[in-house]
Order: structure tokens, then C-alpha cells, then sequence
């Protein structure tokens, strides 16, 4: 995604009744065991919008981010129609339908909601919306979620995403879904965490809510392009599977433990202290972690009630830090985490640090030998174009940087006339837990290149590169999955190698 500012280099950011299902939801809570397991369910191919209509036509938002099975959310929506319909679709591979239609509700009332408001001192845009309806979840798989809007006049159609969260992530691979990113770079009511309506970071909202739909992808926030390819090769694949979001993990420490694995995918920008405290500490006790992305863990916030909840506000006051009312009660600055006060760069849990944005290049293999690149038949200096993008990380032992680390992909970039590298890394710990970071956030969505690449591609990635970045996805996903990596597969330093230092 393009990011809000053009400028390379580290500091930089990127860019009622509940209804009747239309079936059953499948026999296993998790929906991932039993004889007739969630994903072995036929899918629902008609869950994609294509033709999303005009603004306002439809849309609406959850007042949760994330729920477990059998609780009760509710929607938020506004519509000129006199009706919607909202269906429930679970999210997954489905034998390539991408989707399973677990529960529909139709013929709900329409209504045209209140025009939002902006908060004078921290530009917030409010909204104020009243509740339209309650949606009870039991019997709805473990998952992640969009549920689709319709309006029954034809005039429009829109996403509100949804995690029905894992109580217990023990055994399992966990998906942690990133809505704290996809809030901040939402501009929906002409207000996000980098632009105002001055196009710019002088009127940009201090603080940012959930309590309003999301402008991007129809309603679906970061999901579709960032996610969701993830979560079908995850899915495909047959893992022990759970679902969770960085706002859960950050408010119970207890949420990962015994847990195989934590997936961060493509865009995971947006972290609180206490979500990356217990990613941590997970790590330390033999939990894996795997960075599917780009810029991960960059910027330090807090998260704050709303009056439909608790952790419905995003805060992240950026260099205006010392303006916020909540670190002079003695809360964390809310900026980067590498920079005061406070410092605590994030290369101390990936590996890798943010370099930079925005740069175009290719992946270029410098281990070929590495367990990760098993089944892709690549040579020393592979080259893939393209993937490499918008934005790159890289190891740089000027931060503090987890020994012994291997670089196994180490690809030149040049970003607004600075030469740099983009890395893929692995380190590995004494709790036995492997990290590995991709260093591109381009690195999800490869998971969809399978045409000749060029102009009308997805950045101009082709197949071959999708075919790369599914194998090493399948490769970490499965070694991770089997319990800590580092005791069967330890990293081997190569710094000395690859960048000359010790």
C-alpha cells in the first residue's frame, strides 16, 4: 500500500435478532478437527464485492473488533435503503472459494445514520451511530470474518471485518490479525493518523476510533490485500490453527501460551507495549514467530475506550508526543519505538529494522541452502523483480540485534538515491523458538502472483515469484508448527559474511 509521505529512510511511515444460518457451522468448535472438519466444508464464491456502488450507498461497522464464539456484537449501519441483508463469511482456502457463508440475516431495516463529527482537540472523527442490530455468533467457527452489507435496492454493498477470536492458543499456529494498522491508515470521514484534510500530517488525527466503518478495499480495511492471502494458504494447508488480533494479545498475557507459532502478516505497524511484552515473552518460552511483512512493530500506541467499549481507540501522537495528555500522566510516548523517550527499537524481537520506503526491487537469494528455500529449486543470486516493496526492513546491528542471526536473502534496493539492502532473516533463541522476518511488506500479497507479472500484475510480480514466496511460506508454516525451531534447525551467523561485521 502506498504510504501517507514520500520519504525514504527510517522514521518514515509506510502508508435485533440474530437470524438464521443459512447451514450449520460445522461440528468442531475450533473448526479445524472432527470428521467433518470446518475446512472441508463447501465454499461460497459469491462472497467478493465487485461492484461496491456509490459512497453512502451501505456501510457500517462492528462494535467489536473481535469476539469469541456464542458472544453477541453489534452493527452499526447506515443506508438510504429501506432494507440491507448482512451474511457472515468465514474467511479460508475452501477448495479455492476463498469463503463459506455460515450466517445470513435479511430484510434488516435500513436507516440513514447521523453525519460523523470531528473531536476539535485530537481530530477524531465520531460518529455516534446507534446500534441496528444484534448478531449472536454461536455456532460460528473460530475465524477470521467479513461480513457483507447489502443493500435489497441494489444500490450498494460493503465489508465490515471481524475476528471470532481462539480462546486457548496452545498447539496451535496463530494468525494475530493487525487492526490497530489498518484503523490508523484509515481516512474514512477525511481524518487518519497521517492526513487531515490538509493532505498532510499537520492536521492529522491524534487519535482514531473503531466506531466508524473503514474506507479502504469496501469496507474491509487491510484485510483483503495484507491478510487474507495468508489465511487461505494457512488454512489450505491444514495447520492447527488460531485466531486472534493484536488488541487481544495485548490485553491477555496469557493469550499465547503454550502456542506453536505467532504470525505477524504484511502490514503490522501499530503496536502497543503490552502486545509486544507478550509476544516476547511468548518467544522467550519457546513460542515461534514468523514476519510476513514489513515496518512491524514501528510505532508505540495506547489503546483507550470509546462509549461502545473498551480498546476502541487508537492513540499514537507521533513527534507531538509531548502534547498528549496521557504520557504526561505517565503513560509511554506514543511514537516510534526507536526513538525517545523511551527508546526500545524493535529489531530486539524481529531481527530486522525498518529502512525504508518507497522502493521497487528484486529479491535476490543469497543461501540457497537454507531449509526455508527446500522445494524451491533456487540458486545463489535468484533474482525475483519486484518483490521487494513499498516498504523493507533490513538487519542492522546499530540497533540492538539477537544473536546468532542468518540472512538468507540480501537484496540491494536504492530509495530516494540511498542504497541499502532489504534482508530476510532467521535468529533463533535459547528457549529454542526461531524468528523469521521476511524484510518485504510485499511479502502476503506474493502469495497471489501466479500470472506473467508485468503491467497489469499486482506491483509486477509474476508466478514465479508466487511460487517462491508460497514454498518458503509453507516451509516456515510447517517447521514452525512442529514445535520450536531453533532445537532442529539453529540459525548460523552469517553477518560477518554478508555484511562484514562481527
Amino acid at each position: 500500500m502506498a504510504a501517507a509521505v514520500t520519504s525514504c529512510g527510517p522514521g518514515h511511515p509506510p502508508t435485533a435478532p440474530a437470524g438464521s444460518a443459512p447451514g450449520t457451522a460445522g461440528p468442531a468448535a475450533d473448526g479445524h478437527t472432527g470428521p467433518k472438519s470446518e475446512r472441508s466444508l463447501p465454499g461460497n464464491p459469491d462472497w467478493e464485492i465487485t461492484d461496491p456502488g456509490p459512497d453512502g450507498a451501505v456501510e457500517g461497522f462492528a462494535d467489536r473488533v473481535s469476539v469469541l464464539p456464542g458472544e453477541t456484537f453489534g452493527l452499526h449501519v447506515s443506508t438510504p435503503a429501506a432494507a440491507f441483508t448482512v451474511s457472515a463469511y468465514r474467511m479460508g482456502w475452501y477448495d479455492g472459494a476463498r469463503a463459506r457463508l455460515v450466517w445470513r440475516h435479511e430484510h434488516v431495516p435500513g436507516g440513514r445514520q447521523a453525519a460523523p463529527h470531528v473531536d476539535p482537540a485530537t481530530r477524531t472523527v465520531l460518529t455516534g451511530w446507534q446500534r441496528t442490530l444484534a448478531v449472536d455468533t454461536a455456532g460460528w467457527p473460530e475465524g477470521a470474518y467479513l461480513l457483507r452489507l447489502d443493500a435489497e435496492d441494489g444500490s450498494g454493498r460493503r465489508y465490515v471485518p471481524l475476528t471470532v477470536r481462539s480462546a486457548s492458543t496452545a498447539g496451535k499456529t496463530v494468525i494475530m490479525s493487525a487492526p490497530a494498522t489498518w484503523q490508523a491508515y484509515n481516512e474514512w470521514g477525511g481524518y487518519s493518523l497521517y492526513n487531515g484534510p490538509t493532505g498532510g500530517l499537520a492536521t492529522r488525527s491524534l487519535k482514531v476510533v473503531f466506531d466508524r466503518p473503514y474506507d479502504y478495499d469496501h469496507g474491509a480495511g487491510l484485510f483483503l490485500v495484507y491478510e487474507a492471502p495468508l489465511v487461505a494458504l494457512a488454512e489450505r494447508l491444514g495447520l492447527p490453527l488460531a485466531y486472534t488480533t493484536g488488541i487481544d494479545v495485548a490485553r491477555e498475557p496469557g493469550l499465547l501460551a503454550g502456542a506453536s507459532a505467532v504470525l505477524s502478516l504484511g502490514h503490522d505497524e501499530y503496536w502497543s507495549p503490552e502486545q509486544r511484552a507478550n509476544v516476547v515473552a511468548a518467544r522467550d518460552a519457546g513460542t515461534n514467530l514468523a514476519i510476513l511483512g514489513a515496518n512491524c512493530c514501528f510505532r508505540r500506541v495506547r489503546f483507550e475506550p470509546t462509549d461502545l467499549g473498551p480498546d476502541r481507540t487508537v492513540v499514537c501522537y507521533k513527534d507531538a508526543w509531548a502534547q498528549d495528555p496521557g504520557h504526561r500522566s505517565g503513560a509511554p510516548a506514543t511514537t516510534d519505538f526507536r526513538v525517545g523517550p523511551g527508546a526500545d527499537p524493535e529489531s530486539s524481537m524481529l531481527g530486522v529494522i525498518y529502512d525504508g520506503y518507497p522502493v521497487d526491487a528484486p529479491y535476490v537469494v543469497t543461501s540457497p541452502g537454507h531449509w526455508a528455500f527446500e522445494g524451491t529449486g533456487v540458486a545463489a543470486g535468484a533474482s525475483f523483480p519486484h518483490l521487494v516493496g513499498v516498504e523493507y526492513d533490513r538487519v542492522d546491528t546499530g540497533f540492538p540485534t539477537p544473536r546468532p542471526i542468518e540472512v538468507i536473502a540480501h537484496s540491494p534496493v536504492v530509495c530516494e538515491g540511498r542504497r541499502s539492502h532489504s534482508d530476510t532473516a532467521y535468529y533463533t533463541v535459547p528457549s529454542g523458538a526461531g524468528v523469521f522476518a521476511t524484510g518485504t511488506m510485499r511479502w502476503v500479497e506474493a502469495l497471489e502472483a501466479r500470472g506473467p507479472g508485468g503491467g497489469k500484475a499486482d506491483h509486477g510480480i509474476d508466478s514465479h515469484a508466487g511460487d517462491l514466496v508460497r514454498q518458503v511460506t509453507e516451509n516456515v508454516l510447517r517447521a514452525f508448527a512442529a514445535g520450536p525451531a531453533g532445537r532442529t534447525r539453529p540459525a548460523l551467523d552469517n553477518l560477518a559474511d554478508v555484511y562484514g561485521t562481527a
